[in-house]
Formats: structure tokens, C-alpha cells, sequence
């Protein structure tokens, strides 16, 4: 089964960039989107069509911001037993920025984590959002493996971003974002890159400004992470820095379900 994740910084933009090309290309089983970036009300006014795919939103309230999507491949053995968009707490829900399908086999959780912002002034609302996720996802694990997917804005280590001294205080690398997720991690969950990649260097982001990315100055903060149970049956994991039209670049998990 191929499962894709990308940060699009905009569906619709991402449609002109190229988007279609690219769900073509890979054809993957599912799709997670993140920052869609389109309210409910103007879904039906854009262009949006997804061949050969179910289309799950979940849009905030205020538009042009945030949100999350996942497509289904419609061909496919995957059966929907249930779907929730939110963690039940009211200013998460409204950004967005949670996605739950249950399978046969395992759950599927998109993410959109909050940004800390440059004056760091929704760290503490960024931690507690990880709080609830994290007790979200080891919840649903109780009953079956989780695989977890998005954009978490965070670095987990110094090799997952470019200029890792010049970051310690920056949103996305601060000590509170780093441990709060190293703390999930260690509780039985695999980030699938760097456990078929130790050491490799690979971004998922890049600044617009200052030609980032054509000096590849980025940082690792896009993820699959998967329940300890499916450590297994991970038969890829990758990220696909050359493919473009958007902030972000797509990552791949190939996993034997």
C-alpha cells in the first residue's frame, strides 16, 4: 500500500502547480493533504476534481487558512468503518487540523500542527495541541495500529534541519516542540525516514525567501510516524524534494497492510 502526505499551501494554488500531475504520477492509496487552505462554502465555487478518488475535508472556519484533506483511491481493497474530523476541543476543530478514518486493519491520522509563530506566541497553544493528538493517537491504539501522518512544524534533531545553532530559539525548533514530540516517539512509535534513513539528510520545507531551496536550506518537519506494531511491514519510506508546487514537498510510505 502507498501512502503519500504533502503540505499543498493551498489546494488551490497546488492545482495550478502541477498537483494532478503529480496524485497521477504516484497514484498513491491515500493522500493526505494539509493547509488546504479552502472554506466549505467554496469548495463547490472552485475547480476541485480528484479522478478516481474520494474526497474527506475538513476545512477551518476561517477561510483562506489551514485545513486538512485526505483522497481514497476509489479502486481499492481500503473500506471506510469510520471517519471523525477534529479532537473534540473546539479551538483545534475550528483550524481544521485533525483527520481520523478508522480501516479493517489500522487507523489513518492526518495532521496540520500549529506553527509557534516567529514571537513564539502559540507555543503553549502548539504544546497543548500536541498534548491532545499524542493521548489521541495513543488512545486509538489500543484497539488498532495508528499510522500518523502531516505536517508537525517541528525538527526533531539537528540533522533534520540546515543551521540547527542558529534555530535553538526559532519556532519549530525550540526545546519545548523537540521534547514534546520526542517524548511521543519514545512511546512506541516509529518516525518510518529516519528508521530506514539514520542518516541520511533530507528537507520537506523551504523558506521562500533567501533562495532556500535552490540551497536546499530547509527542514525535516513533514512525517509518517506508525505504531511499533507495524515496524515490520515498512518497506519504504521517502521524501520526493525534487517535486515542487507548493512551500513543502510530498513524503512516501510504502507499508505491507
Amino acid at each position: 500500500m502507498l501512502l503519500m502526505s504533502w503540505n499543498v499551501n493551498g489546494i488551490r494554488a497546488a492545482l495550478r502547480n502541477g498537483f494532478l500531475e503529480v496524485l497521477k504520477k504516484y497514484q498513491p492509496d491515500i493522500m493526505a493533504l494539509q493547509e488546504v487552505k479552502i472554506a466549505d462554502k467554496d469548495r463547490g465555487k472552485a475547480e476541485l476534481d480528484f479522478p478516481g478518488y474520494i474526497e474527506i475535508w475538513h476545512s477551518a472556519q476561517r477561510p483562506g487558512y489551514a485545513g486538512t484533506a485526505i483522497l481514497i483511491k476509489e479502486k481499492t481493497n481500503l473500506k471506510i468503518i469510520k471517519q471523525i474530523n477534529g479532537l473534540n476541543h473546539d479551538n483545534f476543530d475550528s483550524e481544521g487540523r485533525v483527520q481520523t478514518i478508522e480501516f479493517e486493519k489500522f487507523y489513518f491520522v492526518n495532521a496540520y500542527f500549529p506553527n509557534t509563530r516567529h514571537d513564539l506566541s502559540r507555543l503553549d497553544f502548539k504544546i497543548e495541541f500536541n498534548d491532545k493528538i499524542f493521548q489521541h493517537i495513543k488512545k486509538l491504539e489500543k484497539k488498532k495500529p495508528v499510522i500518523f501522518t502531516g505536517d508537525f512544524n517541528v525538527a526533531h534533531t539537528e540533522i533534520d534541519l540546515k543551521n540547527p545553532k542558529e534555530n535553538e530559539q526559532n519556532a519549530g525548533f525550540t526545546i519545548e516542540e523537540r521534547n514534546s514530540f520526542d517524548k511521543f516517539l519514545k512511546q512506541n512509535m516509529i518516525d518510518t525516514f529516519r528508521f530506514l534513513h539514520p542518516q541520511e539528510i533530507k528537507y520537506t520545507w523551504w523558506s521562500y525567501r533567501f533562495g532556500a531551496r535552490i540551497r536546499n536550506a530547509g527542514w525535516r518537519i513533514d512525517y509518517f510516524v506508525v505504531s511499533l506494531d507495524l515496524k515490520n511491514k515498512i518497506s519504504k519510506a521517502e521524501i520526493l524534494d525534487q517535486v515542487l508546487g507548493s512551500d513543502h514537498c510530498p513524503i512516501k510510505l510504502a507499508i505491507d497492510l
